[in-house]
């Protein structure tokens, strides 16, 4: 007598839309960064940051870290679903891409004007918080997609 399993598939993201994946990936990461953010607050980290070369600082209210979050997440997904189509490789190039941009998004915190320097570090470790949720799980549905010629 054999014993059957009901295993789930090893890799269940791949039978959902890239789209999907991002952006439920996306919430997540909002959800993470948010807490992170108001474990900041609790912590005393100061609250205000200014765009780069700014002489005043902003308040960062509550919901900014989501917001941002989210409004990152919908360009990567625009970003995966477009790889996903026209890619040769979308896994490789969405990483290659991916990590460039979350490069290039730490300008922003770190160079933040009239901003302690608590803050700009801490900003600037959101931006990786959220790219270490998304980047990995997008990565890894778009390795199922087939990209143009059928490699990956």
């Amino acid at each position: 007598m054999h014993a059957t399993t009901n295993a789930v598939p090893a890799d269940f993201l791949r039978a959902w839309p890239v789209w999907l994946v991002s952006a439920l990936t996306g919430i997540a990461a909002a959800a993470v960064t948010e807490l992170y953010g108001l474990a900041a607050r609790a912590l005393d980290i100061p609250m205000s940051a200014g765009n780069i070369g700014a002489s005043a600082a902003q308040p960062i209210t509550i919901g900014m870290f989501a917001m941002g979050t989210v409004i990152c997440t919908f360009w990567g997904t625009v970003l995966a679903v477009l790889l996903a189509r026209y890619a040769t490789r979308p896994a490789r190039a969405y990483v290659k891409v991916a990590v460039a941009l979350t490069a290039v998004s730490l300008v922003a915190p770190l160079g933040a004007g009239d901003t302690v320097t608590s803050t700009k570090l801490m900003l600037a470790l959101a931006h990786l918080l959220a790219a270490t949720i998304v980047i990995p799980t997008v990565a890894r549905r778009l390795w199922h997609a087939p990209g143009r010629n059928g490699q990956r």
